[in-house]
């Protein structure tokens, strides 16, 4: 099976750019780790005493929080994917080295396994 490697490559970058900008809405890189995202606090912890302002600065840091842990292991994927482009293993299956089915690629572009091993996907984290 021939993949189309340019054009999953230009999906991946693509929905790279996008995590990334969702993740500068509710994030900023670590400046100890440039590989780490951390979660922005809230506009509304400096706003004022008022107690209701702190619970609700809380809860928008604890949905950022949440927002950018998932945002943020979807760019490791992404970003894997793209390290597997470069080794020229992209469309390898981990689990077994079967090829990955293109229908899967197109649903998936980051996919790790093909669909028979899609299961022991989460295993190899």
């Amino acid at each position: 099976m021939e993949i189309d490697i340019q054009k999953y490559k230009t999906m991946l970058e693509e929905e790279k750019a996008t995590l990334e900008k969702e993740l500068a809405s509710v994030g900023r890189v670590n400046p100890d780790n440039p590989a780490d995202w951390e979660p922005r606090p809230s506009d509304l912890e400096n706003a004022s005493a008022d107690a209701n302002d702190g619970s609700d600065a809380d809860v928008a840091f604890e949905t950022n929080s949440a927002i950018l842990k998932q945002l943020e292991i979807r760019l490791i994927h992404i970003n894997g994917a793209l390290e597997r482009i470069e080794k020229g293993t992209y469309g390898i299956d981990e689990v077994d080295v079967s090829p990955i089915e293109t229908e899967r690629l197109n649903a998936n572009p980051a996919a790790r396994t093909s669909k028979k091993n899609i299961e022991k996907e989460s295993e190899l984290e």
